[in-house]
């Protein structure tokens, strides 16, 4: 099994279980602050930092998303570090999209780390 297998195995039901669940309790996050932005960042940036320690690969395959989430992840929690009093996503169709484009992406990295192995 590859790293990048190991790392779509962790993160690809991470990200449908996360993205699900923010968007049920998305009110929830209304009443957040800033302490609590920056932990999130931290704990955001940390796990990027993780899969890029593992995986950096641009293939033209499924496993470029696993670089691609931990750029995303690493980027996502130092912006979250630097201004953790910016406002954070409320409702509306953007919110809906970053959700349904997380899913996708969970959906593709636990699909391709959990498949079978093909044997030649």
């Amino acid at each position: 099994m590859t790293n990048a297998q190991r790392i779509a195995r962790i993160a690809g039901p991470s990200l449908v279980v996360l993205s699900i669940t923010e968007a049920l309790n998305l009110d929830a996050f209304a009443a957040i602050t800033p302490p609590q932005v920056y932990l999130n960042g931290t704990i955001l940036f940390v796990a990027g930092v993780s899969i890029l320690q593992a995986h950096r690969s641009w293939s033209r395959d499924w496993q470029v998303l696993v670089t691609l989430a931990g750029w995303a992840l690493l980027l996502a929690g130092l912006w979250r570090m630097i201004a953790p009093h910016a406002p954070q996503l409320g409702q509306g169709a953007g919110t809906d999209a970053v959700f349904i484009l997380l899913i996708g992406v969970g959906a593709v990295l636990s699909f391709n780390g959990y498949r079978a192995e093909r044997r030649p």
